[in-house]
């Protein structure tokens, strides 16, 4: 087993979901060890949700998962990069391919992409 450290941070370190084919960064979340131990298990992203404090498979819900293509550790052992197949084509539960699909102009944000699909109908919120 892989040993990433977990103590400077608190128990959670970052990590970046990256499109395995084309380098755009997909989203930032966070593991555990438990999360980090599922992902090598199954060969998915899995995360820990601080919002829900708990495990999360990426995808569990809307079947938009990350299969683990090439992962990537830090020198400092951590933080992690995931190369991954996102399946569905979308990342974010806002129905974007990206979390980053804001661009800063000046004082703005600007949204860049099209929805993928529509969270309510995926989450019903």
């Amino acid at each position: 087993m892989i040993e990433l450290d977990f103590t400077k941070t608190g128990g959670l370190i970052p990590a970046i979901a990256q499109d395995a084919a084309s380098g755009q960064v997909l989203m930032l979340a966070f593991i555990n060890q438990q999360a980090w131990q599922k992902t090598l298990e199954t060969g998915e992203a899995h995360y820990w949700s601080r919002s829900r404090q708990e495990l999360w498979h990426k995808g569990g819900t809307s079947g938009h998962v990350q299969k683990i293509k090439a992962i990537y550790v830090d020198c400092d052992l951590d933080a992690v990069v995931y190369q991954v197949e996102q399946i569905g084509g979308a990342a974010c539960h806002t129905g974007m391919r990206s979390c980053f699909y804001r661009r800063v102009e000046g004082d703005a944000l600007v949204s860049e992409g099209e929805r993928v699909f529509d969270p309510k109908e995926v989450y019903g919120k």
